[in-house]
């Protein structure tokens, strides 16, 4: 049976030409080997699996060929590079810094280093993973770093670059490996599937350049993987099904629930995901990436951002054309804020779920979501009570401060003011207690109805009724207060920010028409500010003053509770238990 070998190692490359991906690196090492511009020390960082140690090996064997190629490559005959091939040279030394990290593995380094190189010119040496030395070695590497022999050339490479001590960056010169994009990824999987016989879909290689985040070591060995899972035939169904990763159906099901307003088939295709085992933040987070690639699809320019297959391109083109920008704006908007409060939900399905509704409700007029006008039913003589003759001769000016109903979007709908002035003068008769009672017509507004205008707890129309509408009525600290709590109250549980904000405040009155609340910073000013119109209409309609004002500002001091000493509480406690000074006293305590 023949031994396998991992594609991560059997396709490794030996050459600066196989290098996937870092072009502008692989092209300053190639002219500094043809120029013969060496430098003694060299620092190679990058994300894992970008080719960092790759490139040191091909750059070694490189500058000890016999014979390199005018293209700055080796040339794999001379007796240099056969030995570098065959794992046998001695003037390639590799150190893994993460288990040789002390002053004395640095030390036997520097022993070796004073050894000239017995084939060839220099003696290279490469150390993995260098942020790993602890700080005593990196000092003793300092000097021989700095001032190597001319034979010695050092590469260094590490994921961490600012965990190393500036004086060991200045004495290199460092070259920054990028992640290694999409398309770069699929081109060489094609590669690998090809020399491996294995038939692939373009759009199964799109989804593990993905999930590979940018590293090739990575994407070969899911490669090989899914390999083994499917048995050489690799489709888009079996590497989402392998690497449990969400279907792209799924996001193109949603947006055309949001773009139809369908809250249940929207509701339904999150509850079928959650069933599949994907976790809710993942999901939000995925469709917050789907909405970004529709915006990107709209434009010819920023079409080339969209890093997904060619079948599923055309997808993405055809729906963002269903799209309108402000829809897609205000839908990263609501993603975005249901990712950021996921974590501090305590029901983080709800919270999905609120969003999925909101994002429903986008394109929806206003006059779907409001809620059913009642009927206009003109008064019923049974309600009138008796009373004496009232002549309404001066006309009524009627000012209703009640908002209409929200949109389940919390989409604020602007409040109206009905002016309704009533010129006629009309009596209700005074019924005597033998004379039958004899309905009488009332005359009404057409299109106004008094009892839900001026509708009272009792649904009745009295003199009284009409006259508690105050337009400005006094204000005391406790019916603000009592009133602030109210609204605060009802604030939807996906507003925690602002909900919280608006609880820990205390409004305070400073005149009679005007108050002031103070907050802890001014991101919460800028909340409150936000949330102002909807809440003073509020407090006006609850607290019945239409002029009232509120002032919002930032705490210059936040005090802090003082921090006491032992003396100091032995003190507070016995000024209250005068006894616990004969304690004292009587067993020679001493407060430490």
């Amino acid at each position: 049976m023949e031994d396998f070998i991992v594609s991560a190692l059997k396709y490794r490359p030996a050459t600066f030409r196989s290098v996937v991906g870092q072009h502008a690196l692989t092209t300053t090492l190639k002219n500094a080997v043809i120029t013969k511009k060496l430098a003694h020390a060299y620092l190679f960082c990058g994300p894992r699996g970008v080719g960092k140690t790759t490139c040191a090996r091909i750059f070694a064997k490189t500058i000890n060929c016999f014979h390199p190629t005018s293209e700055g490559e080796a040339c794999n005959d001379c007796e240099s590079c056969v030995s570098f091939n065959d794992h046998r040279s001695y003037n390639i030394h590799e150190l893994d810094a993460a288990s040789n990290n002390s002053v004395d593995d640095i030390r036997t380094l520097i022993e070796q280093v004073r050894i000239p190189p017995q084939i060839g010119q220099y003696k290279v040496y490469i150390i993995d993973e260098v942020h790993m030395l602890s700080a005593q070695a990196f000092n003793a590497f300092l000097k021989t770093l700095e001032e190597p022999p001319r034979h010695a050339i050092f590469v260094l490479a590490t994921t961490e670059k600012h965990k190393i001590l500036p004086t060991i960056l200045s004495r290199c010169q460092i070259y920054d490996f990028q992640r290694i994009g999409v398309n770069d990824t699929v081109e060489h999987l094609q590669y690998v599937a090809q020399q491996e016989g294995v038939n692939v879909e373009a759009e199964a290689l799109n989804i593990i350049a993905q999930k590979s985040d940018g590293g090739m070591r990575d994407a070969l060995s899911i490669f090989d993987q899914v390999v083994s899972f499917t048995g050489g035939n690799i489709t888009y169904k079996s590497v989402i099904d392998n690497l449990n990763v969400l279907d792209y159906d799924y996001y193109f099901r949603l947006i055309e629930s949001f773009l139809t307003g369908n809250v249940q088939q929207a509701l339904l295709v999150f509850n079928e995901i959650l069933n599949h085992g994907f976790e809710g933040h993942n999901f939000i987070s995925g469709l917050s990436s789907h909405f970004r690639d529709l915006l990107v699809s709209k434009d010819p320019q920023t079409i080339n951002l969209l890093e997904v297959g060619e079948a599923i391109g055309k997808k993405y083109v055809i729906q963002s054309q269903q799209c309108s920008l402000p829809f897609l704006y205000k839908a990263l908007e609501i993603a975005n804020e249901c990712d950021l409060n996921y974590r501090i939900s305590k029901n983080k399905r709800l919270i999905v779920e609120l969003s999925l509704i909101r994002l429903c409700q986008i394109l929806q007029p206003l006059t779907s979501l409001e809620s059913p006008k009642p009927t206009i039913q003109p008064i019923s003589p049974s309600v009138i009570p008796q009373a004496p003759v009232v002549n309404l001769v001066t006309p009524i000016t009627v000012s209703t401060n009640t908002p209409l109903a929200k949109s389940e979007s919390s989409t604020p709908i602007a409040n109206t003011d009905v002016e309704m002035q009533i010129h006629n003068s009309f009596a209700l008769p005074i019924v005597a207690e033998n004379e039958p009672k004899i309905a009488k017509p009332t005359t009404r507004i057409p299109g106004i109805s008094i009892k839900t205008s001026l509708q009272s707890k009792e649904n009745t129309v009295t003199t009284t009724s009409m006259n508690s509408i105050v337009e400005d009525a006094p204000v005391d600290e406790n019916s603000l207060k009592e009133a602030w709590a109210e609204y605060a109250g009802q604030i939807a549980g996906d507003r925690i920010l602002i909900k919280k904000t608006l609880t820990n405040s205390n409004p305070k009155l400073t005149g009679d028409k005007r108050f002031e609340i103070y907050v802890d910073s001014q991101a919460q000013v800028d909340l409150v500010e936000a949330e102002s119109t909807n809440l003073i209409v509020f407090l006006k309609r609850k607290l019945k003053n239409s002029f009232l004002q509120m002032t919002v500002k930032v705490n210059e001091v936040n005090e802090r509770p003082k921090i006491y000493s032992k003396q100091e509480k032995f003190i507070a406690m016995a000024s209250e238990n005068p006894n616990l000074y004969k304690l004292k006293e009587a067993f020679g305590l001493e407060i430490i």
